[in-house]
């Protein structure tokens, strides 16, 4: 039998893995946007969202902070390098305004982070107050990782489209919110417990969305896919019937 601190040990390690799966998710849509040379309609807003949230929880996990805490760090310090790559790609395949609105949301993030940490660790001298500090500003950024698909959601209650709000992100965030709520609830933690049950609510509703509205969002890439053909053929028979003419009166063929 498992011992309670070796089962939060093993669910910690498996939230681990998923979390990974989460952080790397997005990764079709970067390809997408790798090979268009563009970001299209897809929003930066998810990827600054689980950037600061993966560095605020690093800092949650240092053991000045929040001792114990060693899969808490692994996991987030691994986010915080997924979602450099990610943003970089961003900024590389965006036009000039959201580049630069992105750059600045990101650095602003880096700034607000080595400010929390400096405050936490010069004015906090113990380490409830230093958990308690940082686990409030970690349930803040948390919530906002989970939330910022919400604009995403008015799009698709809107246009009635799934096809940007990827499966694969709201899947994952559905399965990293539960193990990690597990997780909280072995060895109490409040700051990763609320989150995360939040989370868990909003990337299911994340998922009802995607099953209500994935037939018809087929039937409308379906739509595009047959308008987009009829206007090759149109411009194939205009070219062609451009060139029998033109064939008509000079040299017969």
């Amino acid at each position: 039998m498992f011992s309670k601190e070796e089962a939060r040990t093993v669910v910690g390690i498996i939230g681990n893995a998923i979390a990974l799966f989460l952080f790397l998710s997005p990764t079709p849509t970067f390809i997408t946007i790798w090979k268009k040379k563009s970001v299209e309609q897809f929003s930066p807003v998810p990827y600054l969202a689980t950037f600061v949230n993966c560095m605020v929880w690093v800092l949650y996990g240092l053991p000045v902070v929040r001792p114990n805490s060693t899969l808490v760090v692994t996991i987030n310090g691994t986010g915080v390098f997924i979602e450099i790559v990610f943003l970089s790609l961003f900024l590389i395949y965006s036009a000039g305004k959201t580049r630069r609105k992105v750059a600045l949301i990101a650095i602003g993030e880096i700034i607000f982070i080595a400010a929390v940490a400096v405050l936490a660790l010069t004015l906090a001298h113990t380490h409830s107050k230093r958990t308690l500090v940082v686990g409030i500003i970690c349930i803040v950024f948390n919530v906002g990782m989970y939330a910022s698909p919400l604009s995403v959601m008015k799009m698709v209650i809107t246009t009635k489209s799934v096809e940007y709000m990827p499966f694969t992100l709201s899947l994952a965030s559905f399965a990293n919110g539960a193990c990690w709520l597990l997780y909280a609830l072995f060895q109490f933690d409040p700051f990763i417990a609320v989150p995360n049950g939040l989370g868990t609510l909003f990337s299911a509703a994340q998922l009802i969305l995607y099953a209500t509205y994935y037939k018809s969002t087929q039937r409308l890439i379906a739509a595009r896919k047959a308008k987009e053909l009829q206007g090759i053929d149109l411009n194939e028979i205009a070219v062609n019937g451009g060139s029998k003419a033109v064939n008509g009166n000079g040299q017969a063929h």
